[in-house]
């Protein structure tokens, strides 16, 4: 069978395998094996097709083979041609040959895999995947600005095995009795709400729900009555008391917030106070010490206020000579005087109570300021002056009423170096800070944020406040009364006058300038260039107005120099003291020789000055330690207190000049740091670095008669 196509060529296909094995292939090259091996397959494929012609057609046959097996030629190879005849008989012709088609294995030539995924398959978030780490890690491929090359090695921690013993649990049993009228009011309140609960559900039925609770009670009364059902009596019980309980701290809570309940109980803590510290307080405004008169009637009570009365005379007597012991007594104080008994006790200092509590433990006390009207209102200021170690400030309200509590607490952001209260608006309270700022607070308010703050003003300090004081001036021939003014100083140098408005803004009176130290030229010295200073302003530390004339106040300075100024005149200074080599912490005109006032330095020294003279009248040095703080006493010209870092001194002129009449050590790693008589009575207030503010009873200290120093 033959096929050709509309041109006449022969187009029949090529047989892929050869039906019979015996046919031998010679040996030669591979073309050459390959193309007789072909031209053989062929010439059978032919010939078997060829058999079922008429025998006429065998020459055509003959020559369509020999054509066919000399048409396969090779550019590079030389092959042989040869021609294979095979005579075929008529039996040939007439036998049936069976053909065979089948498909060989495939071979691959070539394999290239294919390198696009569709976006619908299975892997294609799998490869999105693969192909943003590959894109971020060819950005960060060495070279590239984001990539850096780190080693390091971590130390792994050693393992530690600890034992821990805890404490053994303590099992405590409990009971309680109960009647049986409680257990049916118990029962009687628990089945009430879920009575009606059930009635309301079962109202289509028909049945009231008078005759379900009396059946309900009766089966309730007959558990109680049985022995078997205990348990679930002691689970109803346990649940109804559960809710009682949680009633009663609903209640409970309820009459703790009220405002009556708060009331009630200011009074209570007041009553309380007044009966723990009366013998304290009576001491403390010179009253006599009231015993009650209903212990001596009981004989046993007798005995037991006789044998505490004996036990406090004799810790009594043993502090008082501990005390003696601690405090240096001039020998001069009981020379002149007859040597009776009563006249013999050396003056000293007797505490009565201490102004501290948890949120003042560990601030130091930077000042301290009686309120103008009420004598037994406390303000104290808490802060810090080493730069080193500030932390938050407060100031604080205490009352005589109340010592272990203050009445008002103050807030402030930075320490409190200074305040004061107001003497036209006695509510007012001024607070200096250690950043700069001057806040006024509302002591009648219990909200504890400022009225004013100088936050906002452009002109504030910019160094700490240290002191603060608000000053009565004159207004003048056509005023009437007197004008009330907040003056304050501050490191920065400058001394302000504070304006209060809507806000707090502030005017300068002065900016104090440096002074050349006044230096004696020794004989044959050469004259020396003045040195230049790194600041044309000299840090203010503190001031005080004259009691009479309130145009004149002094400052002192950190260089140690203490200027008389002037509000209305036009020179910087009007005089210039010098004594000190150090800060001066303070001065204080004496409220009585009004023409005298003391001044306190970190020299170690407090120096008596007379406003006339620019040199010392007299020098007071007890200690090597800083005196920051010194205070006249309000009743006599010839008695002050200072207190130094190791002790607190008392000062009587009238006797020695030399040596305090009374001193107190200080506890150790404590330091004084301010020093406050009261207004009414014989007693001295001491603030320390802990936040604690001492009250100590001025004993056996005689006051002079003469106001005059």
């Amino acid at each position: 069978l033959q096929v050709f196509d509309e041109e006449g060529k022969d187009v029949t296909p090529h047989p892929l395998f050869h039906s019979d094995p015996n046919t031998v292939v010679p040996r030669q090259g591979k073309l050459l094996a390959s193309s007789a091996y072909f031209g053989a397959t062929g010439s059978v494929f032919l010939s078997s097709f060829s058999m079922h012609q008429p025998s006429g057609a065998n020459a055509s046959l003959e020559q369509k083979r020999s054509c066919l097996l000399t048409s396969y030629n090779f550019s590079d190879v030389q092959v042989r041609q040869e021609e294979i005849k095979e005579e075929l008989t008529k039996a040939d012709l007439d036998r049936r040959v069976d053909l065979y088609l089948t498909e060989t294995e495939t071979i691959w030539m070539l394999d290239m895999p294919s390198v696009v995924v569709s976006v619908e398959s299975e892997d294609a978030a799998r490869v999105l995947e693969r192909n943003r780490i590959y894109v971020d890690i060819c950005t960060n491929r060495p070279g590239s600005d984001r990539f850096v090359e780190k080693m390091m090695q971590t130390v792994n921690g050693a393992a530690k095995n600890k034992e821990v013993q805890c404490d053994k649990i303590i099992m405590e049993d409990k009971g309680m009795m109960v009647t049986s009228w409680d257990l049916y009011d118990s029962f009687h309140v628990s089945e009430i709400e879920p009575t009606s609960k059930a009635e309301g559900s079962r109202t289509p039925t028909g049945k009231s729900s008078k005759p379900h609770t009396t059946k309900e009670h009766n089966q309730t009364m007959s558990v109680s009555s049985d022995r078997g059902s205990t348990t679930s009596t002691m689970i109803l019980e346990s649940a109804v008391l559960g809710r009682i309980h949680e009633e009663e701290e609903c209640h409970s809570e309820a009459i703790l917030t009220s405002e009556n309940f708060q009331q009630d109980l200011f009074f209570m803590e007041r009553i309380l106070m007044e009966n723990i510290f009366q013998p304290k307080l009576a001491a403390y405004r010179q009253f006599p010490v009231l015993t009650d008169p209903n212990v001596t009637s009981d004989t046993s009570g007798t005995v037991a206020a006789v044998k505490e009365a004996k036990q406090e005379k004799h810790d009594k007597e043993k502090k008082d000579k501990e005390e003696q012991k601690e405090a240096f007594i001039d020998p001069s104080i009981l020379s002149g005087l007859n040597k009776t008994p009563e006249e013999i006790v050396p003056p000293r200092l007797e505490r009565l109570w201490s102004y501290v509590c948890d949120l003042t433990n560990g601030h130091s006390v930077s000042s301290m300021v009686w309120s103008k009207v009420n004598p037994d209102l406390l303000a104290v200021g808490y802060g810090a002056f080493d730069f080193k170690e500030q932390k938050k400030g407060l100031a604080c309200c205490w009352s005589l009423k109340n010592p272990m509590w203050p009445e008002r607490i103050f807030q402030c952001e930075h320490g409190v170096t200074a305040l004061d209260f107001s003497m036209a608006s006695p509510n007012l309270l001024a607070v200096g800070m250690y950043n700069g700022s001057v806040a006024i607070y509302d002591v009648r308010s219990c909200n504890d944020a400022a009225l004013l703050d100088s936050s906002e003003s452009s002109n504030k300090h910019t160094g700490p406040v240290w002191q603060l004081r608000w000053v009565e001036q004159d207004r003048g021939a056509t005023g009437d009364g007197k004008k009330e003014r907040l003056i304050s100083i501050s490191a920065d140098g400058r001394i302000t006058e504070w304006l209060i408005q809507k806000r707090l803004d502030c005017t300068d009176l002065m900016k104090i300038k440096r002074t050349e130290s006044e230096k004696k030229k020794l004989p044959g010295e050469k004259e020396r260039k003045s040195e230049a200073l790194i600041s044309q302003q000299a840090a203010g530390m503190c001031f005080d107005f004259h009691p009479k004339d309130t145009n004149f106040y002094l400052a002192g300075t950190e260089e140690g120099h203490i200027h008389q100024c002037s509000c209305s005149c036009n020179e910087p200074f009007l005089k210039t003291y010098r004594g000190h080599k150090g800060p001066v912490y303070k001065v204080a005109w004496n409220p009585f020789s009004t023409d005298m006032f003391l001044s306190c330095s970190a020299d170690w020294s407090i120096i008596l000055w007379h406003q006339d003279s620019q040199t010392p009248i007299l020098t007071f040095s007890s200690a090597t330690a800083f005196v920051h703080d010194v205070m006249w006493s309000p009743k006599s010209a010839f008695i002050f207190a200072a207190a130094n870092e190791s002790r607190v001194e008392i000062w009587d002129l009238s006797v020695s000049t030399l040596n305090p009449v009374i001193s107190r050590f200080a506890n150790p790693r404590v330091k004084f740091t301010s020093v406050l008589f009261a207004k009414n009575t014989d007693c001295l207030l001491v603030g320390d670095s802990k936040g604690e503010v001492s009250v100590f009873e001025l004993q056996n200290l005689a006051a002079p008669n003469s106001n005059k120093v």
